[in-house]
């Protein structure tokens, strides 16, 4: 591969008059790229799939890699790629039907679990600020909420009896999301022992507050969060999709079922949820090959 590397670098410099520092992007970019591919187990670029390039595109953004920098680093392979192909050293480039704006979609950022755990136990609950940050950590990782349904959500959207809520999700359509332990038990404390205190005016209907008795903005939240995050030493770019994209991968990490995570996160469409599966790629290799007679 490093033979294949450096005569497409002779290539771009010599034939196409790019500059050195053009040279020396793309020879950064796909000696990553070549590294990561050849750890995977691809020996031959003809055997190199679409999958392989997600799974390095992936792989990249965990590592901090901003859109910009993906977006270059697809064009590098792409690029590469096709000069092998009309050499005739590829048959295929499998780049050619991938496109950057949509393969952001299919690339959500996630938490490990244990970067959950973590980032759920910055807040003090000795104050109640600290009580209601931890209940409004808990409610959106345990539910999957929107942080535009979060901040909307109202006392009487929350069922603890029958151990849901009820929130207006996009086109002001309702749905019913289930209310796990955690998240149930950090709420009723939150209601019970913190929310009083700053409900100055004694009658807001919404369940998070902020210490004027207002409803916390979507600004708020994603303030919180971005604070929370510090704290707990997660050098990720987190926000409260972040934890909704946790949310549903975590899920399919432990065999729930596509459909049940579609209605959960509220998707009209099945596609949308389908990039969960992008996310947890070894899971699901795994499991075909522990189940398919053929695999």
């Amino acid at each position: 591969m490093q033979v294949l590397l450096d005569q497409f670098l002779d290539y771009i410099t010599l034939e196409k008059g790019l500059t050195s520092n053009t040279r020396s992007a793309y020879a950064s970019d796909l000696v990553r790229f070549l590294a990561f591919i050849q750890r995977a187990g691809v020996a031959l670029l003809n055997k190199l799939t679409r999958r392989h390039i997600l799974d390095y595109l992936m792989w990249e953004k965990e590592q901090g890699l901003a859109a910009p920098s993906l977006s270059r680093r697809l064009v590098a392979i792409r690029v590469f790629l096709r000069y092998l192909q009309q050499e005739g050293m590829l048959s295929a480039n499998v780049t050619e039907t991938m496109d950057s704006p949509k393969l952001w979609k299919l690339l959500p950022a996630t938490l490990t679990t244990a970067e959950v755990e973590r980032l759920l136990q910055t807040p003090r609950l000795d104050k109640p600020l600290g009580l209601r940050n931890r209940a409004l950590l808990e409610t959106l990782y345990g539910t999957g909420l929107r942080v535009s349904e979060l901040a909307s959500l109202k006392l009487e959207d929350i069922q603890f009896d029958a151990g849901y809520l009820r929130c207006l999700g996009k086109g002001r359509k309702e749905r019913v999301v289930p209310l796990g332990g955690a998240a149930a038990t950090y709420l009723k404390k939150y209601l019970n022992e913190a929310r009083a205190q700053l409900d100055r005016v004694k009658q807001s209907e919404f369940v998070f507050l902020s210490t004027r008795g207002q409803a916390l903005s979507r600004k708020t939240i994603w303030q919180l969060i971005r604070r929370c995050t510090r704290e707990a030493g997660i050098t990720k770019n987190v926000s409260p999709h972040t934890l909704r994209h946790s949310f549903a991968s975590h899920l399919l990490a432990n065999n729930a079922p596509l459909r049940v995570i579609q209605e959960m996160l509220g998707h009209a469409d099945i596609a949308t949820t389908q990039i969960y599966t992008h996310v947890d790629a070894p899971r699901l290799q795994q499991i075909h090959r522990q189940y398919h007679p053929r695999a």
